[in-house]
């Protein structure tokens, strides 16, 4: 990120709740990954649980799809993506709950690339939550403040 690309506010608020959440998911899944299959089990058990998930994920990622259009940063780039997972994850679930699962099934015995891939999305986490909750540098507008020196900081 050039010194110039200043982060939008709007990216910085996504950051700041899907950095913090991303990690502790990344984190619980990988120390948990023995019993995911468990958990699997449970989840296509259910007709009710992958469309209930997969309502909530569509919601969910075209929620960030629509209120973030940004692709100029790393950062505003992790989220547009995240954003458009989501949604294609959430459609997949409502549409195709069994071929998802069929996948899911297949895949979850690999636990020590599962783990890797969530040690990789846990470090996108924190790196977003570096992005959300670190102090925007000051910027100069070229606007006199001298007449407002008396009025109080708010933040």
């Amino acid at each position: 990120m050039n010194a110039s690309h200043q982060t939008p506010v709007r990216t910085r608020m996504f950051a700041r709740v899907l950095g913090p959440f991303i990690t502790v998911i990344a984190i619980v899944v990988a120390l948990r990954s023995p019993g995911m299959r468990g958990l699997l089990d449970e989840f296509t058990g259910s007709q009710v649980w992958p469309w209930v998930t997969g309502a909530y994920l569509l919601l969910g990622g075209l929620a960030v799809i629509a209120f973030h259009q940004y692709w100029r940063g790393v950062a505003e780039f992790i989220i547009s993506v995240f954003g458009w997972v989501l949604a294609a994850r959430g459609v997949f679930l409502l549409a195709f709950p069994e071929a998802v699962a069929s996948v899911a099934n297949r895949v979850i015995g690999a636990t020590a690339v599962w783990v890797a891939a969530y040690v990789v999305m846990a470090v996108v986490g924190l790196y977003l939550t570096f992005v959300g909750w670190r102090p925007e540098p000051r910027r100069s507008h070229g606007v006199s403040t001298q007449g407002a020196t008396d009025l109080p900081r708010v933040a």
